[in-house]
């Protein structure tokens, strides 16, 4: 672990005015810890912001996290706030379009992350390799002093329980939080439901044209599963329904490693990996991002040849 829950408590306590960022492309750990971490500081006086740095507003999928309607896609910050926190950002260029304005704001900027990879980018900085930032911020909120009500337990249940795959990875203590949340009166079926299950006719035929390009690549000592979903086809679709594409090869059988290749615009590409047997992530640094030993993720630009020549070159020297 990097930092302290004290310190971190205390200086949140300290400001008055608090803006807090999440991730480009948020998944529900990222918007879950967002709106969990602002309402608890509403509920102690504090005025709160939250934001994250693209153009595009929150997926429609995570809105049934109470909050996420607050959290505004920006490309720089208010100015008069006492204090910036990122949430669930493993790096400083994962906070997207709002990453040079916090370059230059250093000295304001907290960092609360469960990421392995992020060796911390703030001038004060709370990691914990824990099974979601969620779990972090549950511990956190108590500090503070603020009993949970439903919206937060929510907020906090719907990152437990995506970044854990719906409980299939974790340590024992992800059940124990499991288990106190669900007592706030959690309809669980329900937000998987709104959060993994919900689909459309249209985003089952994309998913059946990205799988229809299934590739099986051998590079050194490894065997990948890779999908290509350019922009085109997935442009429209839901954002679960493109997140789920890196389910059907997470354990292929015959392979050690899946890969799913997402075009956000024509040419720059995010890509997500996924692996039962190797650290993904000492992958994914070594391409500029990051994430966990069983999933972790990046960016990258150029042709389709091009970004999967790479990903396979730097496989092949993985052990």
């Amino acid at each position: 672990m990097i930092g302290s829950y004290q310190a971190c408590a205390e200086l949140l306590e300290e400001a008055d005015y608090i803006s807090i960022v999440t991730h480009l492309r948020p998944d529900a750990d990222a918007i879950g810890s967002t709106v969990a971490l602002g309402r608890a500081l509403e509920l102690i006086g504090k005025k709160v912001t939250m934001h994250v740095g693209q153009n595009h507003p929150v997926p429609r999928t995570f809105l049934t996290i109470p909050g996420a309607d607050r959290v505004r896609e920006a490309h720089e910050l208010p100015t008069d706030q006492d204090l910036i926190v990122t949430v669930d950002c493993g790096s400083l260029d994962r906070t997207g379009a709002i990453s040079g304005y916090l370059h230059s704001r250093l000295d304001d900027l907290l960092v609360i992350d469960h990421h392995a990879s992020n060796t911390g980018f703030g001038s004060t900085n709370l990691i914990d390799h824990t099974e979601s930032t969620t779990v972090i911020l549950r511990d956190l909120i108590e500090l503070l002093g603020v009993r949970l009500d439903k919206p937060m337990a929510h907020a906090l249940y719907a990152g437990l329980m995506t970044d854990t795959g719906s409980f299939r990875w974790g340590s024992p203590r992800m059940h124990e939080l499991a288990a106190e949340l669900m007592e706030h009166g959690l309809d669980t079926r329900q937000i998987a439901v709104d959060l993994l299950d919900a689909t459309s006719t249209a985003d089952v035929q994309m998913i059946g044209r990205v799988l229809s390009g299934l590739q099986v690549r051998e590079t050194g000592n490894h065997r990948a599963a890779i999908l290509i979903a350019d922009v085109e086809t997935i442009s429209g679709h839901s954002h679960a329904a493109v997140e789920a594409l890196i389910d059907f090869v997470r354990a292929l059988e015959g392979t050690d490693i899946g890969a799913v290749f997402k075009e956000q615009v024509p040419g720059r590409w995010a890509v997500s990996l996924r692996s039962s047997s190797l650290d993904v992530s000492q992958i994914a640094v070594r391409q500029g991002g990051g994430g966990h030993v069983p999933a972790a993720g990046y960016t990258t630009f150029g042709t389709r040849e091009k970004i999967v020549s790479e990903f396979l070159d730097v496989l092949g020297e993985t052990p």
